[in-house]
């Protein structure tokens, strides 16, 4: 499996927004779903975001429902992160996660990186006050 790519990072003000875009392998026959996690310094890498691949499903952590959106293009391997009204605090790493296989039942696993065996090297994302 080829990692993820993920781009479109950058600095930017608070209240403004970014796009981030992650390219994945062509192996679709073996993705369940990709997600997004991010990590602040000092921080452990937390959830952001996930969505079923087929189904098109969307989950999301708390801090970044309603400015947050996720979004596929199921053809092109390709996953989205769309963040609108940016605030300092979103400020970390962003990583783009594939899951390959069948996944344990239920949604809770989607919020665990452990359940995810692909990773891109992450973008950087810097909102200022």
């Amino acid at each position: 499996q080829v990692p993820p790519v993920e781009s479109g990072g950058g600095l930017v003000q608070a209240g403004d927004s970014l796009r981030l875009s992650c390219a994945a392998s062509g192996r679709t026959f073996t993705r369940y779903a990709m997600g997004w996690f991010r990590q602040a310094p000092g921080k452990e890498r937390e959830f952001v975001a996930a969505i079923a691949w087929s189904a098109g499903t969307e989950y999301y952590a708390d801090s970044v429902k309603g400015r947050f959106t996720i979004s596929r293009d199921y053809a092109k391997n390709t996953v989205f992160l769309q963040m609108n009204s940016l605030k300092p605090e979103d400020t970390a790493v962003y990583y783009c996660a594939d899951r390959p296989g069948f996944p344990p039942s239920g949604s809770t696993w989607y919020f665990n990186s452990r359940e995810y065996a692909y990773w891109g090297q992450g973008t950087q994302v810097t909102v200022s006050s």
